[in-house]
Parts: C-alpha cells; structure tokens; sequence
C-alpha cells in the first residue's frame, strides 16, 4: 500500500515581506518562487524538521518551539506522490538567509505579502494565503478540486 510523504514548509516573515527561493530542478517547477521546505525524515518531528530545512537551504537557524503551523495542505499531482504539507510561521531565526544550496535554488528574494510573484508554485501559495485567512486545511490536485 502507497504511503503519503509529509513535506515540511517555512514561512520566514519580516516585517510584511515573506522570503522565497527561486527554484532550479530542470522539470515543470524549474525557475518558480517556491517556501523554504523538504521532505521530513525518519524519526523527526514536523517542527525540527521544518527547522532542519531552514538551515539546510537558507542557512537560518530556528528554535523549533517558535515555529507555529498555520496550515496543512494535502495534495496530489500527476505522477507524484500523494503528500501531506505542514506549513510553519516564524518571525524568530538567528542569521541572515543566504542560499545554501545553488544546485537547487537560483535566488532568494524577499516579497511584500501584497505583491507576491504570478509564478509562485501553488502548493507553496497555499501555505501563504494562511496568513491572513482562516482557512486551516486544503487540497489541491485530488478529484473534485
């Protein structure tokens, strides 16, 4: 039986900016904005995950109780696999984002909330339009939506 992966997303605000990173990853997903993320591993909790991936890719460090999920996304596309998307929130992180990981990212740049870019990943614009909605879950991809 196929199991669903658990991807663990950061929301780092500043102010009323929202820092993302342009993705490199050669598919259909290749130069678009996507949140600091990645898959959570074996044995580790979804806020030291979360933590983990901050560091691995802008190089940030962050005390996991200060992350606060704000929303979960479950989702599914063509030839990929099912997954369950932990979005978390912090304004709290020692160090200033740099790309830790060129092979996968082209830049990181901040954005004004209001002004996100039009080629933000959709997965990613799900976690964001949770900051300022009330919507606590999602699905995208799935029959009927």
């Amino acid at each position: 039986m196929p199991c669903h992966l658990v991807d663990v997303h950061v929301l780092l605000v500043r102010e009323d900016r929202i820092l993302l990173s342009l993705r490199r990853s050669g598919d259909k997903y290749d130069h678009r904005w996507h949140l600091p993320s990645g898959k959570l591993e074996v044995g580790e909790s979804a806020a030291t995950g979360a933590a983990r991936e901050a560091a691995e890719e802008v190089g940030v460090t962050i005390d996991p109780t200060t992350l606060r999920l704000i929303h979960v996304a479950h989702v599914t596309a063509p030839g990929r696999d099912a997954r369950l998307g932990l979005f978390f929130r912090t304004e709290d992180w020692v160090g200033e984002p740099i790309n830790r990981e060129p092979d996968k990212c082209y830049e990181l740049r901040w954005f004004p909330l209001a002004a996100l870019p039009a080629d933000l990943i959709e997965y990613s614009a799900l976690g964001i339009t949770a900051l300022t909605t009330p919507t606590p879950y999602s699905e995208l991809g799935w029959p009927g939506h």
